[in-house]
């Protein structure tokens, strides 16, 4: 049998062979080194590993599972860009990773601290000034500054959850490890800045992510450890009183990029619109509505002069405080609605170059006047709800929306006046219908019994005149001047008789 021991003669020394590891580097294209960080396009996707594009004639590999999400799903696709370390160099192999992982120690840890290569730890408690943080089977420590670039209002939250981070200190074999997430955060975040401004300009309509609110917006992440902010008027067309109302936290949007500049710090700042990523709902008002509609809407905000009804998002009307009610005199818009109200209106007026829809409550409860002469007949007696007693008489409702007044001078003259002295708000009383006028919406009441002009007027017609169209005052007034000035009366007829007699 052949001895199949390699003749080591020929084989080059340990010298040799890194200087032709060197130059094959060099031949495929740059060196490589543990720790550098590699963005390039994904070739292919097996089982259990995704291939990358270096840049060089080696093509470096990462475990599948680190492009999975919560689900299993896998997150990347061939053709897309990643950012990965190498964590490994073994003969013509590059290991690529997001961080390193697993097994490992002291040593292993020196080498990424070293190499600036990212390791995967798990913070396990919060105290004073920072973190325990467990990384590769190590205790390390992260300050709470280190934790996230914005401001750690609640330490708790981050306590059970697994980041990357970067070892910042190592010192004494292992005993004393700081490291830091801001770090990797920070780069991340400038990384993307860089492509951000490359690819994108104001007007672009891009893909985001709320990630957190403020009073005046919700912000929103456009690329890794990148935000804009979406002001708060910017959310929707509909009013939104708070963002939450508008949009939820992990929610995946489309915005427009109104701008990009930078602080005094030199940060970042981007303006971002949601509603303006969408089309204009006044765009398609004239399609949807026309003069005339009855349609129902949301009572979103009240003024003094009216209240604000939405009709369709972003689309808002105005019901003045004299369209509210035929029935009453309304004071101010919440005696009638408030807001979150869902009411039937009228569209009374469409502007388009304003912007502007007037509405009505009461047209489109309809107008109760309508049915004034169907429904009433003058004489006719009917029984009404005291609304309330003016100096000029008793208004009495006899229908929804339909009121009727009682003059203070028929009151005086009625035949029965007890039955409408005492009577108050919500009293049933019965009267006579003597006038309408569905023209000024007006008609005027009688008293039930009648009065002492009208009954005067009966008994006295025929032999001493008729007095029909005479004022009853008037004729008071009349009869009254000539008891006490030329007639004498009956006892003054009687004497001027006697004396006839004696003369004769």
């Amino acid at each position: 049998m052949a001895d199949k021991t390699p003749d080591t003669k020929d084989m080059p020394a340990d010298g040799e062979f890194a200087a032709l590891m060197e130059a094959s580097l060099a031949e495929c294209g740059g060196e490589i080194n543990v720790g550098d960080r590699i963005t390039g396009p994904i070739i292919t996707i097996t089982d259990t590993t995704v291939v990358v594009d270096t840049g060089t004639k080696l093509d470096g590999v990462a475990d599948k599972s680190e492009f999975l999400d919560e689900e299993g799903a896998l997150t990347v696709g061939e053709g897309e860009s990643v950012t990965l370390y190498v964590v490994s160099l073994r003969g013509d192999e590059v290991l690529l990773s997001k961080a390193l992982t697993g097994q490992g120690g002291a040593e292993a840890l020196r080498t990424a601290f070293e190499a600036g290569v990212p390791v995967e730890g798990k913070v396990t408690a919060s105290r004073k000034g920072g973190f325990d943080v467990e990384i590769l089977h190590q205790r390390a420590f992260c300050p709470v500054s280190q934790i996230d670039i914005a401001f750690t209002e609640n330490p708790e939250a981050h306590v059970g959850q697994t980041y990357n981070f970067a070892i910042t200190t190592f010192e004494r074999d292992g005993r004393n490890i700081v490291v830091s997430r801001r770090k990797l955060l920070e780069e991340e975040r400038a990384e993307s800045e860089l492509r951000f401004l490359e690819s994108v300009n104001p007007g672009d309509i891009i893909p985001a992510v709320i990630t957190r609110f403020a009073t005046f917006g919700a912000f929103a992440e456009v690329a890794p450890g990148l935000e804009g902010l979406v002001h708060l008027s910017e959310l929707s067309w509909s009013r939104a009183e708070k963002p939450e109302d508008a949009v939820s936290l992990g929610q995946a949007t489309t915005v427009k990029v109104l701008s990009f500049d930078r602080d005094k710090k030199g940060r970042p700042r981007i303006s971002l619109s949601i509603k303006q990523a969408g089309p204009d709902p006044w765009d398609s008002v004239g399609e949807q509505f026309a003069v005339g509609d009855k349609v129902d809407g949301k009572v979103t905000r009240l003024a003094d002069f009216g209240a604000f009804v939405e009709l369709a998002p972003g689309i808002e009307g105005l019901v003045h405080v004299s369209e509210m009610s035929h029935t009453r005199r309304i004071a101010k818009p919440s005696d009638v609605v408030n807001p979150g109200d869902i009411v039937t209106v009228s569209i009374k007026d469409i502007d388009l170059a304003k912007r502007r829809i007037s509405l009505s409550l009461k047209e489109a409860a309809g107008d109760p006047w309508e049915k004034v002469p169907e429904t009433f007949t003058v004489g006719a007696t009917v029984e009404g709800t005291v609304e309330n007693r003016q100096q000029y008489g008793l208004f009495i409702n006899l229908a929804p929306g339909v009121t009727g007044l009682l003059p203070a001078s028929k009151l005086r003259d009625a035949l029965e006046p007890a039955t409408y002295e005492k009577v108050t708000s919500g009293d049933t009383v019965p009267v006579i219908i003597s006038e309408i006028d569905t023209e000024k919406r007006k008609m005027t009441l009688s008293p039930v019994g009648g009065t002492k002009e009208r009954d005067f007027k009966r008994d006295h017609r025929g032999g001493h005149g008729d007095h029909e169209n005479d004022d009853w005052r008037q004729y008071k007034k009349e009869k009254s001047a000539s008891i006490s000035g030329g007639g004498l009366g009956l006892l003054g007829e009687k004497l001027q008789e006697a004396l006839s007699r004696k003369k004769g």
